[in-house]
C-alpha cells in the first residue's frame, strides 16, 4: 500500500517527483472519453521508467497465442488492445540540450487531475545538467464534448539562460505494446503528411486491417503573442513532425497549443479519414482551447449531475468514490453498442483490454442506475449480437444443437483468452451474462428485451449448462466437474457451490422467459423456435430434472456452502495469520502453494450470495460471511466491494467500511502493488455499488425499490443519485435520518426500511 497522493474531495494531487511512482502515476492520472484515452505519460522526452500507452475503443490485434502445448478449442489468439500512434509528443532541445526529467533535478513537481473538470494539469522546475533552469505547465484534457479531439497546451520558461530552442511537436505512430509476445510491432504505414501548422498519418493494424488517422494542428505563442516561427516539417514511415526555431530568454516563456484528432475506419470511411481529421482539428482550433476546455467542462458538469455521490466528513473516501466515477464515465458512454468495457478502460493494457463478465456483473448496475437505460440495453444488445460466436465457441469444446459458451475474454466474440484453466474451466461467466439480462428488466420493467433479445440468448445459455452437467450414480444428482469458480486460486476443482448454483438459476430463468415469451408474444416465440430448433417439451424436461437434482456441496456441522468439494481438507489459516512478507500471495507464492492453500482470491461463495441474496436468510449469509471472509486475500480487484455489500446486510458495518475503502482507493493506494499496469476500471463499479447498495441498502424487492440505508460512523452524512425506470432520485443520509426526493419523472411508490413511501415530484420526503 502506498500514500503518495494528497487527499482532496475534488482532485488527485501528486507533489514532487518520485520516479519509482511514475508508472503508478500514468495509470491513476490517464484521461479518456469513450472513444479514446492515454496514460498520464510526459508529452516531453523522457528516458526514465515509463509505459508509454494512447488506446482507441474497438481497435484490437489479435496476437498469436504463445503456449508450450496445444488442446482442441484453444484460442488462436490473444487479442491486445492496441498501443496506439502517441499524439502528445512536445520535444524540446535547448541549444542542442533535451529536456529531459529523468536528466534533470526535478524541483516544486505537481500532477493535478481535475476530476469535476476532467483535466490533467502538471508542472514544475527542473535544473538541466548545464545549469539551465526551466519551468514547465502542461494542461490537457480528451473531450468529452467531441469525442474525436484532444487538446495541449504546454508552456515552457526560461529562468536564467538566453539560448536557442526547438521544440518539435510530433505523432508518433511508430509505437509498439509492452506485452507483445514476439516483440512485434502491429501497425503498417499508409501515409504521413504534414506542413508547417499540420500533420497527419495513417496507420492501418496488421490482420485485422483498423485504419486511424491521427492529425494535429499547432499554434505557438511568445509571451502571449502568436509567432511564426522557422517551421520545417519532417516525416517518415508512421511519423510526422513540425519543429519550431526560435530563440528564448531568461523570463520568456513560450506557449504550444497542440488541437489532436484521432478518426478511425470503425466509423467512417478508409478513403475519407485524413478529411475528417483536417476538419475537425481546423475546427477546434478554430474555436480556440479556452472554448473547448468550457464545452468539455459543462459536458462533464452533466455527467457528475446525476452521477456523483457526495460523502461529508470523510476526504479519503470522498475523493475515492469520485475517482471511480471518474474512470467509469470517461471509459465507457453507451453511444456505440459495438464498444464495451475493458478491466483496464484506457489506462494500461494488460488483459488485452477485453470484454470480461466483469461487466455484467459489476458494471451494469452503475450504468442503470446513473445513464440512460439505453446505455445498459446496448451492453446487454452487446452480447446478443455475439451469441453465434459463443455457440462457435461452445461447439469447438464439443458442445452441440445450438448451445453457447460466452467467452471469457473477447473482442468480437471469439474467446481470446491464453490461459487453459479461464478458457477451458470458468465457465460460471455464462451464469453473469443471463443473470445481467434478469437484472436489467427487474431494475427497468423492460420485458421487451426478453423478447426482442433475451430469450434467445438464455436458451443458448441453458442448453450449454445441460450438456455441461453429468449424473452421478453414487451421489443420485447432477455434477459439474472440472472448473473454476470466481476464485482463481483454485482450479480444476468439482462441484464449485457457485458455478452449479448459477447453472441451475440460470435454466429455471431460462423457462420463466419461455413461458412469458410465449404468453406474450407467441408468433415471436414460434420465430425463435424455429430458427434455433428449440424442441421445448424435450429440452425443459431434461433442465427441470437438472434443477430437481443438481448437487450442492455443504457442510452440515458449520451449516455453510462449501466452495467446492473437499474444501474443508485443506489446512485452513486465516488471512490475519500470514505475515505480511507474504503478501500479495501471487507475487510471492508459487502456483503450487497457492493452490494447496485454503486463501481465497476474491468472492466465490460470497458471490453467489450476493447475486441472489433473496434465497437466504440472514443467518444464513452471516455464517457463510464469517467463515469465508477471514480467507480471502482480496488480489482480485472484484472483490471487496462484493465483501462491503454483505457486510453490511448482515449489520458487520466497520468490515463493511473497511472493505468500502479498500475498493475506493485501491488504485490511489495501490493495494495490490499492481496500479502500475492500469487501474481497475470494471471494478470500480463495485466501489459505486458499495455505497449504494452497501450503505444505501438499495435493492429490489417485489418489483419494488427498497432502501435500507445506514450511516458510517466516520462520516457526517452522504447522497447520491439514482435514476430507476424514467424516474430520477435523489437519497440523502445524515444523523437526522434519511431525505428522498423524486427530483423527474412519474409518482413512485418505494420502501425505505419496510416502510411503504409515495414519492410526487420535488417532495422531499424524511424517512
Amino acid at each position: 500500500m502506498k500514500d503518495y497522493l494528497k487527499k482532496d474531495e475534488w482532485k488527485i494531487i501528486e507533489e514532487g517527483f518520485n520516479p519509482s511512482f511514475n508508472r503508478i502515476s500514468e495509470s491513476i492520472f490517464s484521461l479518456g472519453n469513450g472513444r479514446f484515452g492515454q496514460r498520464a505519460n510526459f508529452e516531453e522526452t523522457y528516458s526514465g521508467d515509463t509505459l508509454q500507452g494512447h488506446y482507441l475503443a474497438g481497435i484490437y490485434y489479435p496476437d498469436k497465442t504463445r503456449v508450450g502445448w496445444w488442446k482442441n478449442g484453444y484460442p488462436e489468439y490473444f487479442a491486445k488492445v492496441l498501443n496506439a500512434p502517441n499524439w502528445t509528443g512536445i520535444r524540446f532541445d535547448i541549444d542542442g540540450e533535451v529536456f529531459d526529467l529523468s536528466k534533470c533535478e526535478v524541483n516544486d513537481f505537481k500532477r493535478i487531475l481535475d476530476m469535476k473538470n476532467g483535466v490533467l494539469e502538471r508542472s514544475c522546475e527542473a535544473k538541466l545538467k548545464s545549469g539551465r533552469i526551466v519551468k514547465i505547465h502542461s494542461k490537457r484534457f480528451c473531450s468529452i464534448a467531441n469525442d474525436n479531439i484532444a487538446c495541449i497546451r504546454y508552456s515552457f520558461k526560461a529562468v536564467n539562460f538566453a539560448d536557442p530552442i526547438q521544440i518539435t511537436p510530433y505523432i508518433d505512430g511508430d509505437v509498439m505494446n509492452e506485452d507483445t509476445n514476439y516483440d512485434e510491432k502491429f501497425w503498417e504505414p499508409i501515409s504521413e503528411t504534414a506542413d508547417e501548422h499540420q500533420a497527419f498519418i495513417i496507420t492501418e493494424t496488421k490482420k485485422t486491417a483498423f485504419q486511424v488517422c491521427t492529425g494535429m494542428q499547432i499554434l505557438i505563442e511568445k509571451n502571449g503573442d502568436q509567432i511564426d516561427a522557422d517551421n520545417k516539417s519532417f516525416t517518415k514511415d508512421k511519423y510526422a513532425e513540425i519543429a519550431i526555431n526560435t530563440r528564448i530568454k531568461d523570463d520568456q516563456e513560450i506557449v504550444v497549443y497542440k488541437y489532436v484528432a484521432n478518426i478511425t475506419s470503425e466509423n467512417h470511411p478508409k478513403n475519407e479519414l485524413q478529411t475528417i481529421c483536417k476538419k475537425e482539428v481546423e475546427a477546434a482550433a478554430a474555436n480556440g482551447f479556452n472554448q473547448l476546455l468550457a464545452d468539455h467542462q459543462n459536458a462533464w458538469a452533466k455527467k457528475w449531475e446525476e452521477s456523483d455521490i457526495i460523502i461529508e466528513g470523510d476526504v479519503a473516501a470522498q475523493q475515492g468514490i469520485r475517482f471511480n466515477i471518474f474512470q467509469l464515465n470517461q471509459t465507457y458512454t453507451g453511444e456505440d453498442e459495438r464498444l464495451n468495457i475493458g478491466p483496464k478502460g484506457f489506462t494500461g493494457e494488460k488483459y488485452g483490454g477485453s470484454t470480461y463478465w466483469d461487466t455484467e456483473a459489476y458494471c451494469i448496475p452503475f450504468y442503470l442506475s446513473t445513464a440512460d437505460q439505453r446505455v445498459a440495453r446496448n451492453l446487454l444488445v452487446y452480447r446478443y449480437k455475439h451469441l453465434q460466436k459463443a455457440i462457435e465457441n461452445a461447439t469447438k469444446l464439443g458442445f452441440k444443437d445450438g448451445a453457447a459458451l460466452y467467452p471469457m475474454v473477447t473482442m468480437n466474440g471469439e474467446e481470446c483468452h491464453n490461459e487453459w484453466e479461464i478458457t477451458f474451466e470458468e465457465i460460471h461467466r455464462n451464469g453473469a451474462i443471463a443473470y445481467a439480462v434478469f437484472d436489467y428488466i427487474r431494475y427497468t420493467n423492460d420485458e421487451n428485451y426478453l423478447t426482442e433479445y433475451g430469450l434467445e440468448l438464455l436458451i443458448g445459455i441453458a442448453r450449454f449448462w445441460s450438456q455441461r452437467v453429468h449424473f452421478s450414480n453414487p451421489k443420485q444428482k447432477y455434477v459439474i466437474h472440472g472448473v473454476t469458480g470466481p476464485n482463481e486460486y483454485e482450479n480444476n476443482v468439482n462441484n464449485n457451490w457457485y458455478t452449479n448454483f448459477v447453472a441451475v438459476w440460470c435454466l429455471k430463468y431460462t423457462m420463466y422467459a419461455i413461458n412469458y415469451v410465449k404468453s406474450n408474444a407467441p408468433a415471436k416465440f414460434e420465430s425463435i423456435s424455429e430458427k434455433i430448433k428449440f424442441y421445448e417439451v424435450t429440452e425443459t424436461k431434461v433442465w427441470k430434472d437438472i434443477v430437481e437434482k443438481m448437487y450442492f456441496p455443504v457442510d452440515t456441522e458449520k451449516q455453510i456452502f462449501l466452495q467446492q468439494e473437499n474444501f474443508l481438507d485443506k489446512e485452513i489459516i486465516q488471512v490475519k495469520d500470514l505475515p505480511n512478507e507474504d503478501r500479495p500471495i501471487h507475487q510471492k507464492w508459487s502456483w503450487d502453494r497457492i493452490l494447496r492453500s485454503c486463501f481465497i482470491k476474491q468472492a466465490d461463495v460470497l458471490q453467489g450470495i450476493y447475486f441472489f441474496e433473496d434465497a437466504f436468510d440472514v443467518e444464513t449469509i452471516q455464517r457463510n460471511f464469517r467463515f469465508y471472509e477471514p480467507l480471502t486475500v482480496h488480489e482480485s480487484s472484484l472483490s471487496p466491494c462484493v465483501h462491503a455489500i454483505l457486510a453490511a446486510k448482515i449489520g458487520d458495518y466497520d468490515k463493511a467500511y473497511e472493505m468500502y475503502l479498500r475498493t475506493a482507493r485501491l488504485d490511489l493506494d495501490d493495494y495490490n502493488n499492481d496500479t502500475e499496469d492500469g487501474c481497475h476500471i470494471t471494478s470500480m463499479a463495485g466501489t459505486w455499488m458499495a455505497v449504494v447498495k452497501g450503505f444505501g441498502g438499495m435493492r429490489i424487492e417485489n418489483d419494488m425499490l427498497c432502501f435500507t440505508p445506514y450511516l458510517p460512523s466516520k462520516w457526517k452524512g452522504y447522497s447520491f443519485k439514482i435514476r430507476f425506470r424514467n424516474r430520477l432520485l435523489h437519497i440523502q443520509v445524515n444523523q437526522s435520518g434519511t431525505s428522498i426526493r423524486k427530483v423527474a419523472g412519474d409518482e413512485l411508490t418505494i420502501k425505505v426500511k419496510d416502510k411503504d413511501i409515495r414519492l410526487v415530484r420535488d417532495q422531499s420526503i424524511q424517512c
